[in-house]
């Protein structure tokens, strides 16, 4: 059984997803074993209370040092014997010393079919408002695993979404989520519960 750690920052909507595929069966041989924000207010928090799963709050602006707020995260998430960690809308720094540790086995969902539109400054609705500035028909939604970089890791999975005449950042964000975002993290979850991701030469491999 594969334990899972889900970072959080605001409403929650992939781990929801996360949570409804586990009850519904297409994540198999998974559980969430604590959900954790580094915001008390996220709406999150209240998700994973709701389905008896263990949440809480770690915030930088508890810490004088950005150092001491990593290592305490990081040895709260220790204490869990997590085997995954996922990044679902998570607007927190991922410390170095925390991607070596775990090493190919943290992942993260980005809003857009990188490499486009994707690495600093990228994130929530500014991904939405790149894509329309630059006029890009289709668009999408990619789930890979973290390294040192901004959104350089191996590739799980992507799926494309196509943008419509008239949409706005807002509306292509929630057709992004309903037709990429909460469809392709289970599928990955799945995937690697059941051992079917390993990385190879640097590129995620998908095996039969």
């Amino acid at each position: 059984m594969l334990k899972l750690a889900v970072l959080v920052s605001g409403g929650g909507t992939n781990l929801q997803a996360i949570i409804d595929a586990i009850d519904n069966g297409s994540i198999t041989n998974a559980k969430i074993e604590v959900v954790i924000s580094n915001n008390k207010n996220a709406y999150a928090l209240e998700r994973a209370k709701q389905h008896g799963i263990e949440a809480l709050c770690i915030s930088p602006k508890d810490y004088e040092e950005r150092a001491e707020f990593n290592q305490a995260f990081l040895e709260k998430l220790n204490s869990y014997g997590v085997d995954l960690v996922v990044l679902a809308g998570f607007l927190v720094v991922i410390p170095e010393m925390m991607i070596k540790q775990y090493r190919n086995r943290i992942i993260n969902i980005h809003p857009s079919l990188i490499p486009s539109f994707c690495g600093t400054g990228y994130y929530g609705l500014k991904v939405h408002e790149g894509a329309l500035a630059r006029g890009v028909k289709v668009t999408g939604a990619t789930v890979h695993f973290v390294d040192e970089g901004t959104d350089t890791g191996p590739i799980i999975l992507q799926k494309p979404v196509m943008i419509e005449q008239g949409d706005t950042p807002e509306v292509l964000q929630r057709r992004v989520m309903e037709q990429a975002e909460w469809k392709i993290l289970p599928e990955a979850i799945d995937l690697i519960a059941n051992g079917k991701v390993e990385v190879v030469d640097g590129k995620a491999v998908i095996k039969k």
